[in-house]
């Protein structure tokens, strides 16, 4: 309860010292409160008119400037003006000390730093002079003003330099909080790509087995036909809930850099294709030309992705047709083309696929371009070409 009472009251202080009118009314007041003082002191002791008006101004210049000016003008004006009172007058207001205080503290926190720490040492100088009696009230106004203006001054350069502390204490948690949260988002993308390129292929390949063992296995029990079929329905079942939490995955990625880890390579293609072969039971073909160069890591693996994920869709899609993989080495560059011989591609989207916009993020990640459509003379073609060097952004 405490807590929020006193904090409630910083804030109220807080806004109180910010308004846009305090300096007006601070102003304001204490030129009231100097003038006062001055004629106060002038007709106690019996100085001439013309003496008492030229003091009155003297006051009224160390305390109204910070009502009208910016905060270094105020300064320099209200420092002027106590300066010329004390030397050659020997005058100094209550009034007039607290708005020399305020205009060094104001232009700490508002101002130059440097300016209001010079600002505030012509006072020691003038205190250590003895211009007014020591016992006197002029003398130990000026005795507070030496020993208070550089407080002040600093006070207000300490308060601006917490301030801006804060303020790049909290960039750099928003920074933090950024970074954190890209982070996130990228590894959720690679996540979201590794269960369908991984995943995603491994279970197609359950179903597409278990249906083809109940076509091809002669003389097989109802029973075991069966159980089978419901192997097949099982799998198909976990690649649309799959679909629905890559969705979930992807939802908020936008466009995340793909992982370049280098895990398969071109080197495992081989096994890829006589695995694919030995699920679906039809001819797949690998086509290598041109001379075989060293690829960048990132560049294996995307390749080895694309053609993964051309097979599980050439399943899926045109079951039983034949595929061909051809892989075109260049000066720079790899030329990837995955062609099945199926009924070509669907007259829609399938809802919930994320194949062919993953083949694309695996293309895009390493610099190259990926276009897929019919065939020439029938079937789903999928091209691509890689630079031999992913190409890295930033």
């Amino acid at each position: 309860m405490d807590e929020h009472r006193w904090g409630g009251r910083a804030e109220w202080g807080r806004r109180i010292g910010v308004g846009p009118r305090t300096p007006v009314v601070a102003g304001t007041v204490l030129a009231l409160l100097a003038v006062t003082e001055s004629f106060a002191r002038t007709a106690d002791s019996g100085v001439t008119v013309r003496f008492g008006l030229l003091i009155g101004l003297l006051a009224l210049a160390t305390t109204l400037p910070p009502a009208f000016l910016s905060p270094a003008a105020a300064a320099a004006s209200v420092t002027a003006a106590t300066v010329l009172s004390l030397a050659p007058f020997r005058s100094l207001t209550v009034a007039g000390l607290c708005a020399q205080l305020i205009v060094l503290h104001r232009l700490g926190r508002a101002g130059s730093p440097r300016s209001a720490a010079l600002l505030a040492m012509p006072f020691l100088p003038l205190a250590l002079a003895r211009l007014a009696p020591a016992h006197s009230e002029t003398g130990v106004l000026t005795v507070l003003l030496a020993s208070l203006a550089p407080v002040a001054a600093w006070a207000g350069i300490a308060r601006r330099a917490r301030g801006e502390a804060l303020t790049h204490s909290a960039a750099h948690r928003a920074m933090t909080s950024t970074l954190l949260e890209h982070t996130a988002r990228s590894e959720r993308a690679r996540i979201a790509r590794e269960l369908h390129d991984v995943v995603a292929h491994h279970i197609s390949m359950i179903a597409v087995q278990a249906e083809t063992a109940r076509l091809t296995t002669p003389g097989m029990p109802a029973a075991g036909a069966q159980r089978l079929s419901s192997i097949g329905d099982t799998a198909r079942a976990a690649l649309t809930e799959m679909r629905r939490l890559l969705g979930v995955l992807r939802e908020d990625t936008g466009s995340a850099t793909a992982d370049r880890q280098p895990q398969p390579g071109l080197r495992q293609l081989v096994d890829l294709l006589d695995e694919a072969r030995d699920a679906s039971g039809t001819g797949t073909r690998l086509i290598v030309r041109g001379r075989q160069a060293a690829l960048d890591p990132g560049v294996e693996l995307a390749a080895y992705r694309i053609v993964q994920e051309a097979l599980t869709n050439a399943r899926r899609h045109a079951p039983g047709a034949a595929v061909d993989v051809e892989l075109h080495y260049t000066a720079g560059t790899l030329a990837l083309r995955i062609r099945d011989n199926g009924p070509g591609p669907p007259p829609a989207p399938p809802a919930g696929g994320h194949g062919l916009s993953g083949m694309r993020e695996r293309a895009a990640a390493v610099g190259g371009e990926l276009r897929t459509g019919p065939a020439p003379g029938g079937g789903f073609l999928v091209e691509t070409v890689l630079p031999t060097h992913a190409e890295t952004t930033g």
